[in-house]
Parts: C-alpha cells; structure tokens; sequence
C-alpha cells in the first residue's frame, strides 16, 4: 500500500506537458516539410479519359455514388443553364481538370497552389490558423499538416505527405455533366511526392470526397502529375462549361 501511494505521488507530480518546459513547439509549416512540393507539374491522365479530355455526355454518371437528389440535379443540367462556367473547377474537381499546377510557399505556414486551368487559386494553412467568418466560395477554406512515415532523426531523412482538409465550400460540380456535390461537401486531400525512373518526379494526389447531400458514400480518385523543368509552359486560360 505504501509503495502504491509513493508511485501516485510521483505521477501526479510529473508535468502534464509532452515535451520538457521552456522547449520550443516542434516546427510546422515550410520548416516541417519531408517532401518539396513546390514548382510547375502537368497533370499525366491514363484513366477516366471520356470524363476528363473530353466533354462528359449527358447521363453518363458512372463510378460517381450520387444520390437521388443528385441524379435529379444532374439530369436536369444543360451546358451553360445555369451561366456559372466555374462550377467544375472548385476544390473537390479542380485537380481532375487537365492541367499545369504552380504551387510555391507564399509564406513559411503558408502553401499557395495556382491552376493555369480556369485560372485557379488554392491556399492552404498550417498551424492553428481559422477560417473567418463568411460565405462559402468555389475553393472553401483549407488547413494543411504534414503526415511523416517515418519519425526524422539525426541520421533518417523527413519522409512523409501532405493532408489538406477543405471546408466551406460554394455548390459545384464533381464531373462537368452536371454531377453536383452540396455547400455541405468536405474534401481531404492526400499529396505525395514519388520518383520516376527517368529520374523524374510524381506527385499523387488522392481526394477524398464527403458529401451526406448528394453522395451516399465518400467519392475518392486519384490524379497525378509529372514536375516540369519550369514554367516556359504554363498558359492560364478561363473557365469553361463545354469543353
């Protein structure tokens, strides 16, 4: 019994922090990151070509698990009915748009991604930044953290992705046939960056789609993209319903 309280009294005694007082906070943002996600990447599509060179046709839904609202909002959509040309381009479908991506640090907690298709703007927070008050807009409002896959060390290099979770988000569409998702929808993005063997790069992006309007289970795809050497290629052009 005395040894019981000794040990109690030794708990209850230890600081209740993580870390040593007076340490500084581990380092997040620019400082944290395993992986450079910065420079110019071109979007490389070997799969669901007819929904993304192309114009989708009308009623070809498929691989999408929309609900019976969306199947009638869909149904319902016409090229340019409802005059809004940027609805396909908002976070939960911009990065299936054809495209050129330029992502730099705008500053150290900071990462700013530009799309040179529908002349795009995405930002996304580290940190504890929050999101003011406000309407819902075509990108919402996205935080970011850095997910190792394996703890750094003195002799082990940073190895990880990046998580982005986006909220907030103004009513679009996941397909441009009008396949839509609701101001209710919240994205989680997952980038990663892989070798080539032309010694180039790869960066994955996987997104995770939630949407408890018009989705009746979570819509993920996976994009990629090839860095280039620069951006003597990049071209910024409108959005556009009918292409």
């Amino acid at each position: 019994m005395y040894m019981r309280r000794q040990i109690a009294a030794i708990l209850l005694a230890l600081p209740l922090c993580a870390q040593p007082p007076g340490s500084a906070p581990p380092p997040v943002g620019k400082a944290a990151a395993p992986v450079d996600l910065t420079g110019y990447w071109v979007s490389i599509v070997t799969e669901d070509w007819r929904y993304r060179m192309v114009m989708p046709a009308a009623g070809d839904y498929q691989g999408v698990p929309m609900t019976a609202a969306a199947l009638k909002v869909a149904r319902e959509w016409a090229p340019g009915k409802d005059g809004d040309s940027c609805k396909a381009y908002g976070a939960p479908a911009l990065l299936r748009v054809p495209e050129r991506l330029h992502i730099t640090w705008q500053d150290d907690q900071t990462l700013r991604m530009d799309t040179d298709a529908g002349k795009q703007t995405r930002i996304f927070h580290f940190g504890d930044w929050k999101a003011p008050a406000g309407p819902h807009t075509l990108q919402g409002d996205s935080t970011a953290q850095w997910e190792f896959h394996r703890p750094p060390g003195p002799s082990i290099p940073r190895n990880g992705s990046l998580k982005v979770s986006t909220a907030n988000l103004k009513a679009g569409y996941l397909r441009k046939n009008g396949v839509p998702y609701s101001e209710n929808a919240r994205v989680t993005e997952y980038l990663d960056v892989a070798p080539t063997p032309a010694d180039g790069e790869l960066l994955v992006v996987t997104t995770v789609v939630d949407d408890p309007t018009y989705l009746v289970r979570r819509f993920i795809v996976s994009s990629h993209f090839k860095k280039e050497r620069d951006g003597s290629k990049w071209s910024p052009i409108p959005c556009s319903a009918r292409w």
